[in-house]
């Protein structure tokens, strides 16, 4: 059975202290797990992964968390507590689509959209994806084969754009598509914007055996981009890490985990076998 997919942030070695100002902030949030390389951490049942990369990468505005706040109290609360040393991309405010609304970027360089809307579902975080340049006219096709690879997947809500926009009838606005157990949000913009997809977003799929990394190999990454260490980029530049569910246990035994580290750096399709071997 496929395990949940998790959002993984990269940050320039301030997971640690990333993961603590969440889980202070949101309600019903907690760490799962922190070492030198990660933090795990679950904000409203939602799980992350904040990578201390390094200076490499950095987290874009063309993925963003969507909070489903509930309440005014609850988003100007979030909203102040956010915004201080970050930036607004679009300030607390009423919206065509919202009474209340804000885009923002914290302090880390994570970007969030805040709605005083309620969802009726477990999920009150959701990862959003920005479809834009290139990729605007993609929006639709995008989410389809997602549903298409993830087992028990569906699409949820479809917006296309005002007639006046004289689009396509195909071409959407917003999608919100269910990928096994976690929801997603998809929004397109005709508007030029000067970021795109990058790893400093991606989306963690663990996998139990050898014959699911190799299907979520083959079918993310197909017309897209290897990298190592189980990292892709699809053909939309959306990345994902495909990695064995038994990673952990391996990298946890003192007496495995240099080797285990000295093997998986080689790969780009991690191979569980070598690794439990290593």
């Amino acid at each position: 059975m496929q395990k949940p997919i998790y959002s993984c942030i990269w940050y320039n070695h301030q997971a640690t202290e990333a993961a603590d100002f969440y889980t202070k902030l949101f309600p019903n949030s907690h760490i799962l797990q922190q070492n030198p390389m990660v933090s795990s951490f679950e904000l409203m049942g939602t799980k992350f992964m904040g990578l201390n990369g390094g200076p490499r990468y950095k987290p874009t505005p063309a993925v963003s968390y969507y909070v489903y706040c509930g309440s005014e109290q609850e988003i100007e609360r979030l909203y102040t507590a956010l915004l201080e040393g970050g930036n607004a991309v679009m300030p607390l405010g009423e919206y065509d689509w919202s009474k209340k609304y804000a885009w923002l970027c914290d302090k880390f360089g994570v970007y969030w959209q805040l709605d005083i809307q309620a969802i009726e579902a477990p999920q009150k975080i959701v990862p959003t994806l920005l479809f834009a340049n290139d990729k605007f006219p993609k929006l639709k096709e995008a989410v389809y084969q997602y549903v298409q690879i993830f087992d028990n997947s569906s699409v949820k809500i479809e917006s296309p754009y005002p007639a006046h926009f004289n689009f396509p009838e195909e071409r959407l606005l917003f999608c919100q598509y269910q990928l096994g157990s976690i929801l997603f949000n998809a929004i397109s913009s005709h508007n030029a914007h000067d970021f795109d997809f990058s790893p400093g977003n991606s989306f963690v799929v663990e996998c139990d055996t050898q014959e699911e990394i190799d299907y979520y190999w083959e079918n993310l990454g197909k017309n897209g981009r290897y990298d190592q260490c189980g990292w892709l980029a699809d053909q939309y530049g959306v990345s994902w890490q495909i990695v064995p569910s038994i990673l952990p246990k391996l990298m946890s035994d003192p007496a495995k985990s240099k080797n285990v580290v000295q093997a998986f750096m080689k790969m780009q399709k991690f191979d569980i076998q070598t690794l439990v071997d290593a």
